[in-house]
């Protein structure tokens, strides 16, 4: 997906998914002014519609990727 970063907060896993209440990864600024949120796959499946619409597209959809750090032995 083609985005533009913005300097918005990042989505946290209180942010759910506008069509089916998954953890949303896409945050979509409407020209319109108000935004929608989408997991990963819904970003994915209506990202043409989405571009046509959108003043900002921010896509976190990376992390579901990211390998976090390994725990510490103090953090076990």
């Amino acid at each position: 997906m083609t985005t533009v970063l913005t300097p918005a907060s990042p989505l946290t896993a209180a942010d759910r998914c506008d069509r089916c209440g998954a953890q949303a990864y896409v945050r979509v600024v409407l020209l319109s002014g108000g935004e929608l949120l989408f997991c990963a796959h819904h970003g994915r499946k209506f990202e043409p519609e989405l571009k046509k619409i959108a003043a900002e597209i921010q896509d976190e959809t990376e992390r579901l990727t990211t390998v976090p750090a390994t725990a510490t032995e103090d953090e076990r």
